[in-house]
């Protein structure tokens, strides 16, 4: 077994204390894993893409906040890219990344 760092042992303390309770996910948020699941097993392609450093790290952070793997979480936001069912929800976290949006169109 890996042992712990410094972070990780100040969670589990917590957790111990009762500071942190632990949550059964809504119905709503099971659908949504389930459906990110299943388009997950659905793909026949394999794709490789470089990312900056910043956006690899809101990413997998956004999908730390959604309770899911960053793979299936990129594969997910293309889906529903692609499909026209991408709606964009502020996180709550930190971006990592200081580059804004491009308007398309603009040049």
């Amino acid at each position: 077994m890996k042992k712990i760092d410094a972070f990780e042992k100040e969670i589990l303390d917590a957790y111990e204390k009762g500071d942190i309770k632990s949550t059964s996910p809504s119905k709503a948020k099971l659908a949504k894993f389930k459906a990110a699941a299943t388009a997950t097993f659905l793909k026949e392609k394999r794709v490789n893409i470089r990312l900056s450093t910043p956006d690899l790290m809101d990413i997998q952070a956004r999908a730390l906040e959604e309770g899911m793997p960053y793979q299936t979480l990129i594969a997910s936001v293309l889906h529903k890219f692609v499909s026209g069912r991408l709606v964009e929800s502020p996180s709550s976290l930190t971006r990592h990344s200081t580059r804004t949006p491009q308007k398309r169109g603009a040049g």
